[in-house]
């Protein structure tokens, strides 16, 4: 199965969540097991031979790849949650949306200084989740080997906002 094969599996929903908005639902693409497998390992592969200690996960889709990316490289699972969701002691960042901010949180002790961490969403839209996440990581001294995303919505341009790191995505719009 191709990447375009992939993309087909998509629907795509005008006017949500609000007018004028193009909205590409992957649940069409996660509920056909075989698509679902594939955009896994279309995910991993760039980065399966890089030695990844652990995978990072944002909130909420992302965990939907993180998960099973981390299970396939024998590696850990961080989850980046939005305030409040974590329990323990947290690092902290607050980054811009289009209209108003937002805040991630790590565990302080999520990551050891010099762990090798790939990032994962499951979108790459402007760029400003990923970015934030990328802070918390970096405070915490991990070493950042990628970022990979499922879909990537290349008129945003979230990826100028990602230079000088390694940077995949398996379907473009």
């Amino acid at each position: 199965m191709s990447a375009e094969d992939l993309r087909a599996k998509i629907r795509e929903i005008p006017d949500f969540p609000k007018p004028g908005i193009l909205f590409y639902d992957i649940t069409t693409l996660l509920k056909d097991a075989a698509a679902y497998r594939e955009a896994i390992d279309l995910m991993i592969a760039p980065y399966r031979d890089l030695g990844v200690d652990a995978v990072v996960g944002m909130e909420s889709r992302g965990f939907i790849f993180s998960s099973p990316i981390a299970y396939q490289l024998n590696a850990g699972l961080i989850p980046v949650r939005k305030l409040g969701k974590l329990p323990a002691e947290t690092v902290s960042v607050e980054y811009a949306l289009e209209y108003g901010s937002n805040t991630l949180e790590i565990h302080k002790d999520a990551i050891r200084p010099g762990q090798r961490i790939l990032i994962v969403d499951d979108l790459l839209a402007t760029g400003g989740t990923v970015r934030g996440t990328i802070e918390l990581v970096e405070r915490l001294q991990g070493q950042i080997v990628g970022l990979a995303f499922l879909v990537e919505l290349l008129v945003l341009k979230g990826r100028d906002r990602l230079q000088g790191y390694k940077t995949t995505s398996v379907i473009q719009y």
